[in-house]
């Protein structure tokens, strides 16, 4: 099928506002903190288990909001206009408001902020790029993580020069800006012609059974993946000071992993249909692993630059494999299954920096704490792999 002209400037608005979107939500509102951590330790006004603490909340605003979204029946550009709003405020926040109770209240509302944009914004997008022929825009929804997250990074560390107040103030500011460009858009899809999606065939009784077993699946193994990026992500730029005292390179490992996320999510959106999302999410996982293993084995410039790499180039395609396996099993009606998956990996997320933080702050090292994390991902990568191959099986049992 052949794009209009109208179509085709639709699908690019839709995608590239929910690129933003997703940076302003994930990248800022959950992933500053990353690159303003190692400014408050020095200020002296947090310490590490404190800091563990914070990502932790922040996490399980991620998972109240996530598992919220199944019983929210607002219109999603709602929900995405007021998260977005929200993140702003609270990321203004950070830097007018001052001690741990506050901040504490302040970022597990970001999380359930993100979450929402998150789940919101997905759902609007992939249906807008169904609508409009374009699915293989997808890729760029997807790489708006990774742009939040690298502009915190390369940011970060300037901002942080005049204090984490400055730091925080100017992340709201900059997403402002941000929510501004994009705040029409999403009243688009609202009228105006799109090509409707063919309706499809009623599925059978063994096929919602299959299909029932895979969400629980997907929800299940999707909650790995928050355990086992989640260590890194958070105490990156920690780790490798540690690891590198004194080098410049620490500070530009983060925004490497936000850059590595880009291209990883439009090679993974060129995946064909056809390819299983659960053998791709086993590759995904076990490239993570990989990542997070190099900089416990190699704790050096290349090491960390190498591991930064292998974790952030598969970060958002497996949201996006996921997300697509749930339109798979749900069609237009994912976003519950999606709200449930992005809550298993928000339990990933919250038990990550609590088991992570103290271990780190006893012994003075994380290595115990990032093996551990790559042992999940090998775990996550084994079973979706399983899963595949049983599926596979009967499939070709099945045929004539």
């Amino acid at each position: 099928m052949s794009l209009t002209g109208y179509d085709r400037r639709s699908a690019w608005r839709a995608a590239l506002a929910c690129m933003v979107a997703l940076a302003v939500a994930m990248g800022l509102g959950r992933f500053a903190f990353t690159p303003m951590l190692p400014v408050m330790l020095h200020e002296g006004k947090l310490d590490l288990q404190a800091g563990g603490v914070l990502a932790s909340l922040n996490y399980l605003g991620y998972f109240l909001g996530a598992l919220s979204c199944a019983a929210i029946r607002l219109k999603p550009t709602s929900m995405v206009r007021g998260g977005l709003v929200a993140t702003a405020a609270l990321l203004l926040g950070m830097g007018l408001l001052q001690g741990f109770t506050p901040w504490g209240v302040l970022r597990t509302a970001a999380g359930v902020m993100s979450a929402w944009t998150f789940v919101f914004a997905s759902g609007w997008g992939l249906r807008r790029l169904a609508e409009t022929g374009a699915p293989a825009l997808a890729g760029v929804i997807y790489t708006g993580p990774g742009i939040g997250i690298a502009a915190t990074g390369l940011l970060g560390g300037a901002l942080g020069r005049w204090g984490s107040e400055a730091g925080w103030i100017g992340f709201g500011l900059l997403s402002l800006a941000l929510i501004a460009i994009i705040w029409r858009i999403f009243g688009d899809g609202e009228s105006g012609p799109v090509s409707a999606p063919a309706a499809a065939a009623p599925p059978s009784a063994a096929e919602s059974a299959a299909a029932s077993r895979d969400a629980r699946w997907l929800v299940a193994l999707y909650g790995l993946a928050g355990f086992g990026y989640i260590i890194t992500a958070t105490f990156l730029p920690v780790i490798a000071r540690q690891a590198l005292p004194g080098s410049p390179w620490p500070d530009f490992f983060w925004p490497l992993f936000g850059l590595a996320i880009v291209p990883g999510a439009l090679i993974g959106a060129r995946a064909p249909i056809h390819w299983d999302n659960r053998l791709l999410l086993a590759v995904a996982y076990a490239l993570q692993a990989l990542g997070v293993v190099l900089s416990v084995a190699w704790p050096t410039i290349w090491g960390f630059g190498l591991g930064s790499l292998l974790l952030g180039m598969p970060f958002t395609a497996i949201t996006l494999f996921a997300m697509r396996d749930a339109r798979r099993l749900r069609g237009n009606a994912s976003a519950g299954l999606i709200g449930y998956a992005t809550a298993s990996y928000g339990v990933g997320q919250i038990l990550g920096p609590l088991f992570a933080a103290p271990l780190a702050q006893r012994t003075g090292s994380f290595a115990v704490p990032l093996l551990v994390a790559a042992a999940v991902l090998a775990l996550g990568a084994l079973l979706f792999a399983m899963v595949w191959w049983r599926s596979y099986r009967v499939k070709a049992f099945q045929k004539p």
